[in-house]
């Protein structure tokens, strides 16, 4: 069985791995072209930002399109088309039910996007357990790139602002896209995690161990709360998929690791400790960011309630916002820093995509798109016996993102590499698995 990518050994290798990496380049193209600044990512929710990625994944899509008609790519599969094509139910009829179906179709093009399209897409692309491996490196490349640039931040006062000062590590997303570096720097702590607990071979394990010690250096530095969460519960599935014993013993390395970097070099450690506590100040003394969050997670709330099957359309959340929030929700939230002025940025989500979608999609949406989700999750998880490696790369990313969706939602330049990593699940979850 085919374990994770290794460094080629002869010259048949590297001719194999440069004809791996042409092939999917269409693929590779859309993680690399997101180091091009897009267009500051400050619409949220079903907004698009039309970012140079954004057109490559168009690229991607219509790539494929051409190669399964042309006849030579497989189509997907009867499970696939159900499990990918389960969110267009609730797409269209919140479109369609929409009060404003015009105003409705630049969300409708988003969703397909990030859960369907580019998703089938990476899938149709994918050929096998190393095609696979290629990608996820990929993801894990890219990570350490944003997260080499978001170290330099901090240390030389060039980040986002974050309490009065510019350290706030944002990679090449800028201050408009605070999620954007701790997003891609989370997934490539879950691939490597994944990697170093299989069963490849030990200079590969190791590697992994590395890229992951690098990585968990500038989350702590992204200050960011979700991300925080939703990786320490993702690598603690990891670890217990991989075996009740290894977990306990990474678990204690990875606290050894953390209290050196943190405690021991005092790597943000004043201000991570302050941030951390934040996360359970939600009714003693909140800071104003948990107020806004959860003065719109009522807001959605109120919305869904006055249309509870079909919701109040697609990007009708900022339409409804102001007149279903209460008086604690500010006018919006204070940007600035890398390279970038003050300015006020509008609040146009909740933060919170399942609440997103029960809002603007109703229960019906919400069904099918978290049913199509937690498809993907089950099949991820039967397949565990069929290589080690590659099922926790892909469970942990589809746990991470099921998670972190209780603190963010679908907007700004990073949120087309959500639906690559949706592909690469969708891979491993729903195609025929292939000895590479």
């Amino acid at each position: 069985m085919a374990t994770a990518v290794t460094a080629p050994h002869s010259g048949a290798d590297v001719r194999d791995l440069a004809r791996r990496v042409g092939a999917l380049s269409p693929v590779l193209a859309v993680v690399a072209l997101l180091l091009v600044p897009g267009g500051g990512g400050t619409q949220g929710g079903t907004g698009g930002t039309g970012t140079v990625a954004d057109a490559a994944s168009g690229l991607l899509v219509l790539i494929c399109l051409v190669r399964v008609l042309r006849g030579g790519a497989r189509p997907l599969t009867r499970a696939a088309a159900v499990v990918l094509g389960l969110p267009v139910l609730g797409i269209c009829l919140a479109a369609i039910t929409s009060n404003d179906p015009a105003a409705s179709l630049p969300g409708v093009a988003r969703y397909l996007q990030v859960f369907v399209l580019v998703p089938a897409a990476v899938l149709l692309t994918i050929r096998d357990r190393r095609d696979f491996a290629v990608v996820a490196w990929g993801l894990v490349a890219f990570a350490l790139l944003q997260g080499a640039v978001g170290v330099v931040q901090y240390l030389t006062g060039t980040g986002a602002s974050y309490q009065g000062e510019d350290i706030r590590a944002v990679g090449t997303f800028g201050a408009t896209d605070v999620m954007g570096m701790a997003t891609v720097v989370a997934y490539g702590l879950v691939v490597v995690t994944g990697i170093a607990l299989g069963s490849g071979p030990g200079r590969v394990r190791t590697v992994a161990t590395v890229c992951a010690g690098l990585l968990f250096v500038p989350l702590v530095l992204s200050f960011s709360r979700g991300a925080w969460i939703a990786t320490v519960l993702t690598c603690a599935v990891q670890l217990l998929l991989a075996g009740v014993r290894r977990a306990v013993r990474v678990a204690l390395a990875a606290a050894a690791l953390g209290v050196v970097l943190v405690g021991g070099l005092g790597i943000g450690s004043e201000m991570v400790e302050e941030r951390v506590a934040s996360i359970t100040q939600v009714t003693a003394a909140p800071d104003q960011s948990v107020t806004d969050r959860y003065t719109m997670w009522a807001a959605a709330g109120r919305m869904w309630r006055a249309e509870p099957v079909t919701g109040v359309g697609l990007k009708g959340f900022p339409r409804y916002r102001d007149s279903n929030a209460s008086l604690a929700l500010s006018s919006g939230s204070d940007t600035a820093g890398a390279g970038a002025a003050f300015a006020r940025q509008p609040l146009l989500s909740p933060h919170n995509m399942y609440l997103l979608v029960l809002s603007e999609q109703g229960l019906v949406g919400l069904l099918a798109l978290t049913g199509s989700w937690v498809a993907l999750l089950v099949g991820a998880l039967r397949r565990q016996r069929l290589g080690a490696d590659r099922a926790l790369v892909a469970t942990g990313l589809l746990v991470w993102q099921l998670v972190d969706f209780f603190y963010a939602d679908i907007g700004g330049p990073s949120t087309v590499l959500m639906s690559v990593v949706f592909g690469l699940a969708a891979w491993w979850s729903l195609a025929e698995v292939r000895r590479a």
